[in-house]
C-alpha cells in the first residue's frame, strides 16, 4: 500500500519537518504501515484515525532511531488494536451463519 500525499504532509506537519525528506518519510511510513498491518490486521491508514496514529508513532520511532522501544512502549495499542479487528471479523463472521 502507498502512502497518500496528504498522509505525508500529516506526518511532515506532526514531526515538523520540510520537503527535503519526503522518500525516506514514505518509506518510512509504509515499512511502518505494512509492520503494523501484520501486528494488528487490516486496518486503512486513510480512514481509522487509531490506526494512523501508531503508524506515525512507529514512524516516529523509526525515525529517531528508537524502533527497539516502539514495541514495548506500545504494545497495549497493538493489542487493543489487534482484538478489536479480530472481534470485528467474528462478528461478521457470525452474521453470515
Amino acid at each position: 500500500m502507498s502512502i497518500s500525499p496528504e498522509i505525508l504532509q500529516q506526518f511532515k506537519e506532526r514531526m515538523h519537518l520540510g520537503d527535503h525528506e519526503d522518500d525516506n518519510l514514505k518509506r518510512i511510513l509504509s515499512a511502518s504501515n505494512i509492520a503494523l498491518l501484520r501486528a494488528c490486521g487490516d486496518y486503512d491508514i486513510n480512514t481509522d484515525e487509531t490506526f494512523k496514529e501508531l503508524v506515525f508513532e512507529r514512524s516516529r520511532y523509526v525515525y529517531n532511531d528508537a524502533l527497539e522501544y516502539f514495541n514495548t512502549n506500545f504494545l497495549s495499542e497493538i493489542n487493543s488494536l489487534g482484538i478489536d479487528k479480530a472481534l470485528e471479523e467474528m462478528g461478521d463472521s457470525d452474521a453470515t451463519i
